[in-house]
């Protein structure tokens, strides 16, 4: 869809900072993307301050995913490595990338995004790798969806992925 560079400070500067809350009231975003499903069902991704909001729908159901540095104090865990349950999963991965390396995969998400309707990248003041990376796409019955959040330091920096799946039952 596009590639945005949003003039507000990021909220969330560190993995560490991260937790998961889940079908809680979804914060107001940022910049958001909605996608649309045959099934009837919308997707609607959020960017946070360099961190995600997902609110989806399908069959009647809705669910709502919040990756961010507030997620723990409104009730959620520190961010897992996995989580779940029926109909949900749930993984985050944690990469210490050195500078130059987590850099050149801001510039690939940039370039990425702006490849495709279905896909969302929006950039923070004060470095080129400040940015969080959403897309999506509906399954038969569902949702799935990828976030990329970027933390850039010297002389390493963070790289969070995330990858969930919601087929309500």
């Amino acid at each position: 869809m596009s590639t945005l560079d949003l003039a507000v400070p990021t909220r969330d500067v560190a993995a560490d900072a991260l937790g998961l809350l889940l079908d809680a009231p979804a914060p107001p975003a940022l910049a958001s993307l909605l996608l649309r499903g045959a099934h009837g069902g919308e997707l609607e991704l959020g960017v946070l301050g360099a961190s995600h909001v997902v609110r989806a729908s399908a069959g009647g159901r809705s669910t709502t995913e919040q990756v961010s540095c507030d997620a723990v104090a409104a009730g959620g865990d520190p961010l897992p490595p996995t989580a779940g349950r029926p109909g949900y999963a749930f993984t985050a991965t944690v990469e210490h990338l050195p500078a130059a390396e987590l850099d050149r995969r801001a510039v690939e998400l940039r370039a990425w995004a702006a490849a495709a309707d279905d896909r969302l990248c929006a950039g923070f003041p004060g470095h080129d790798a400040a940015l969080t990376a959403v897309t999506g796409a509906a399954t038969a019955t569902g949702w799935t969806w990828t976030t990329w959040h970027l933390y850039p330091g010297a002389p390493t920096g963070q790289l969070v992925t995330t990858a969930s799946d919601w087929r309500p039952a």
